[in-house]
């Protein structure tokens, strides 16, 4: 984690969800028929509030760097993996606890994990777009290997990864919950982020920054109920059990991030969900074209048909597909995730590295 991101994650932990205030009308709205689960999940929030935290973890060290942009090592000594995290949330959901990291799991098994943390941009990185994410930021740290890598992409970073393995020579080519038919939202959902991205610009071209709270109010309005939900269990966990330390990591990480460039969001929200661009075949990056059916190695998608943060039927459609049922979340860090990600994942890269 970067210093932004430190900053960030201890400001959630202290604070509660991200923007808190929204989160208690949304409770109010939830629970106006049940004063008990209102008064379940309030508990549930306190009890997140106060939990203890583990002491900070130290990154792993940064091998190449590009503008705020950093490669962190995760050891290992067999073939270079790339791992590009969204521009949404920190990237340490891949590396979310000692005992549940995607990342130091993969250290272990025959591959050299590498982490893309994008860094925290401020108000005068205001016209840095996606483009300029891949071919400012991301292909610097590729060409710093020296060498062809294997990609691997969560969520949006999927996506990201698909354009760069459209730009080099890659051995291949991973993404994990990527969305890239945004059409395939649906006409309401895309109807209702416009909605909700008409209503927060302003505001965003002011401070030149989307804040994290912008986004993270789309994601609860997406499954209100769950939102609520999950505190009210929160509340009946044991007090620094497993099961209520995985909660906290993973509601800590769900609450932290940095802010993204305001051209970042304004393409994110206007070209992608409005336009589609990519699922048309109309994403250009640097005078080319980024299409999935001209990728020229090897290419697999993992998706969840339970995500409701990236629908199944978003997805690029790559030759090569794996369906799973454990969440746009839950895949990376649920108790199945090692057995449903991780290994096949596993298994898929180290046969790509030796694809000849």
């Amino acid at each position: 984690m970067t210093e932004g991101h430190l900053t960030s994650f201890h400001a959630a932990a202290q604070q509660g969800p991200r923007p808190l205030p929204l989160f208690l009308s949304l409770l109010r709205s939830e629970t106006a028929a049940s004063p008990e689960r209102r008064e379940a999940a309030l508990a549930g929030l306190k009890a997140y509030q106060q939990a203890e935290r583990p002491p900070e973890r130290v990154p792993p060290p940064a091998i190449a760097e590009s503008g705020r942009a950093r490669l962190r090592d995760y050891g290992g000594s067999g073939p270079p993996v790339v791992f590009v995290p969204s521009l949404i949330n920190p990237p340490f959901v891949l590396d979310l606890a000692e005992d549940n990291s995607l990342l130091r799991w993969l250290a272990a098994q025959g591959l050299r994990p590498l982490l893309v943390d994008w860094g925290s941009p401020g108000p005068e990185a205001r016209g840095e777009g996606l483009d300029h994410h891949i071919a400012r930021l991301l292909l610097p740290l590729i060409d710093s290997l020296g060498e062809p890598p294997l990609l691997a992409g969560y969520c949006l970073g999927g996506t990201l990864a698909l354009a760069a393995a459209s730009l080099r020579p890659v051995r291949g080519v991973a993404t994990i919950a990527a969305p890239w038919r945004f059409v395939r939202y649906g006409d309401p959902a895309r109807a209702a982020i416009a909605a909700q991205w008409e209503a927060a610009r302003p505001t965003c071209q002011a401070l030149g920054l989307v804040p994290m709270e912008v986004l993270q109010s789309g994601f609860w309005q997406l499954d209100p109920a769950r939102t609520v939900a999950k505190f009210e269990k929160f509340a009946a966990m044991a007090p620094g059990s497993p099961q209520a330390r995985g909660f906290v990591a993973l509601e800590d990480w769900a609450n932290g991030g940095a802010p993204l460039t305001y051209a970042v969001g304004e393409e994110m929200f206007e070209r992608f969900f409005a336009a589609d661009r990519p699922g048309h075949g109309r994403w250009w990056v640097g005078g080319t074209r980024i299409a999935p059916s001209r990728l020229a190695c090897p290419a697999i998608e993992f998706i969840s048909a339970t995500d409701r943060i990236v629908p199944a039927a978003s997805a690029a459609g790559l030759p090569a597909q794996r369906i799973l049922r454990s969440g746009h979340v839950g895949m990376v860090v649920g108790g199945r995730a090692q057995a449903e990600l991780w290994e096949p994942l596993r298994d898929w890269l180290i046969a790509a590295a030796h694809t000849r």
